[in-house]
């Protein structure tokens, strides 16, 4: 078969990472601005969308762009270079489609409705799983055809923007016991409220408020999994595997744009003996964020979820984590006391990437969890 012929039957795949490199700066240099006024990154929100990223995850055969995993970690990491909020609270929508396009895949699990619905509404899709993690919050009372949830869900990265809450409530079951229950609620349904909560110290464009929901009402039909409160169960081991690279690509974009202007600056810097130490210790930051990042992005396209993938995730994630951390700040004594001055970025970059330390698994967390699977030890003991 001649190359024209096959490019001719076979679906033209689109380079994601390209893409977001034609419009890279332009969200960046809208990165301050919402930064200083914490406003929600809207515009930046309204152009991914119109380009097709919020469905770029969703399979071919669903309608959406067929992106895996590592090529959106890409554009996560070039976007976090420019504006990290935007790369968080993009982040955020992206890890709940690929997780429901792996548990699709790999699970046969019924995720195609939600996934069909992203590509043809071009939905975006908010968590609330982070502050949840196993024990969930809030209220989830019977009553006629369904449940009442009472609840208020924190961290809620993009919902100014979010047209889903993906989310979870407590069922006190008289034979089971707790139970969290998982399902989606409408931002537009009745008892949802957003609040004015997102006054924080950096990634302040994310529009992470608190959403309030009082008395809302979820069919039974609507319930999309039931697992034990508290306890790990695969559905976690499988978000796990699959969101925290997507998220911490985040903070790797946030230090390589540090990592970039340190050099810039370095490089026109005269004569130094002590500024190539300086930068050699940004280097080696940088790299054990970037091997950690791999590590996590190459278990999501190949490992299968399991306490002992969680817990080498986990780990990475701390690394990661770390790593950018500490390149932001060796970024900051590279170039010194400019470093202070908000028109350079470094500030904003320093406060940004703070909010590595606070995921779960937090580094103390992943700590006993990496130690009692290496002990053999039952992860909910």
């Amino acid at each position: 078969m001649s190359a024209a012929i096959q490019a001719a039957i076979e679906p033209v795949r689109t380079d994601w990472l390209a893409q977001v490199d034609n419009t890279a700066d332009e969200i960046g240099a809208h990165a301050a601005e919402h930064d200083a006024h914490e406003s929600f990154v809207s515009d930046t929100f309204q152009k991914l969308k119109a380009e097709g990223f919020f469905k770029a995850l969703v399979p071919e055969e669903f309608g959406g762009g067929g992106a895996g995993v590592a090529d959106i970690c890409q554009v996560v990491r070039r976007l976090g270079a420019q504006c990290g909020s935007t790369a968080l609270a993009f982040s955020m929508h992206s890890h709940l489609v690929a997780t429901a396009a792996w548990r699709w895949r790999h699970q046969n699990a019924p995720t195609d409705g939600l996934l069909k619905r992203v590509a043809a509404e071009n939905l975006v899709l908010v968590s609330s799983g982070g502050s949840d993690w196993l024990r969930s919050e809030g209220t989830a009372t019977p009553c006629e055809g369904g449940f009442r949830i009472n609840a208020r869900k924190v961290f809620s990265s993009g919902c100014p923007a979010g047209d889903l809450l993906m989310t979870s409530a407590v069922h006190d079951d008289p034979e089971a016991g707790p139970t969290v229950l998982h399902f989606a609620v409408p931002f537009t349904a009745p008892g949802v409220t957003v609040l004015d909560t997102w006054h924080v110290m950096g990634m302040r464009g994310t529009g992470s408020h608190d959403v309030l929901l009082r008395d809302v009402f979820v069919p039974a039909a609507s319930i999309a999994g039931r697992r034990p409160q508290g306890k790990w169960h695969l559905l976690f081991h499988t978000i796990s595997m699959i969101a925290f690279p997507i998220i911490y690509s985040a903070y790797m974009g946030v230090a390589d744009g540090a990592r970039a202007t340190a050099l810039e600056i370095g490089r026109r810097r005269g004569f130094d003996t002590g500024l190539p130490a300086r930068v050699g210790a940004m280097e080696n930051a940088h790299a054990m964020a970037g091997l950690a990042l791999d590590a996590m992005v190459r278990m999501a396209g190949g490992a299968m979820p399991g306490p002992e993938t969680t817990s080498r995730v986990m780990t990475a994630r701390t690394l990661a984590g770390r790593g950018a951390i500490e390149t932001v700040e060796r970024a900051m004594e590279v170039v010194g006391g400019a470093s202070f001055y908000r028109d350079l970025g470094l500030e904003r970059a320093f406060r940004d990437v703070q909010g590595a330390r606070f995921h779960p698994l937090r580094a103390d967390e992943q700590a006993l969890f990496t130690g009692r699977v290496a002990l053999g030890l039952d992860v909910d003991g």
